[in-house]
């Protein structure tokens, strides 16, 4: 239909301990990625953690689509972001549109799957900033929410450019 326009809401996982070297590489193939959509019709959904959570955030504001984020607890700022993350996790605060929190007092595992589960939820697609590694056991982290997301039928996207690699 002409004029009519189709919003499609992309959703992110991914690693946080990305190598220093490795965040321009994973920002640039998250630019490629998004630049295949209309900007007026792209929503981010983020919980705009460090690492991959915030690069996918900034590229969806620089790309002009409406960033969406999801805290997964009333605490989650004050418990869990680091001073070095503090000012990019305000900012991206700030520029988000729409700001969902979790019912949780504070940030667990039951916080973290229980929004995994609302991104999932809103999402059209998944993308994955994820190395391929299976799930650690613990739940709530990049390669369970990947497994959640095919369960449920939801399309992933995996990033992980050449010469990507995660601290430690």
């Amino acid at each position: 239909m002409k004029g009519h326009t189709l919003m499609i809401t992309l959703a992110v996982t991914g690693h946080m301990d990305l190598t220093d070297e490795t965040v321009p590489l994973v920002r640039d193939a998250l630019d490629k990625v998004l630049a295949d959509y209309e900007p007026t019709e792209l929503v981010g959904l983020s919980c705009i953690a460090k690492g991959s959570d915030s690069l996918f955030a900034e590229a969806v504001l620089a790309a002009d689509g409406r960033l969406v984020i999801v805290l997964p607890s009333r605490d989650y700022r004050e418990a869990k972001v680091k001073a070095e993350h503090a000012l990019t996790f305000d900012r991206l605060r700030e520029a988000a549109s729409e700001e969902i929190v979790m019912p949780h007092e504070t940030a667990d595992r039951a916080a973290y799957e229980a929004a995994n589960t609302e991104l999932l939820r809103r999402a059209d697609r998944l993308l994955a900033v994820w190395d391929g590694q299976q799930p650690s056991g613990k739940g709530g982290g990049t390669a369970d929410t990947v497994q959640q997301a095919r369960a449920e039928g939801l399309g992933v996207t995996v990033v992980w450019p050449e010469g990507a690699a995660r601290k430690g």
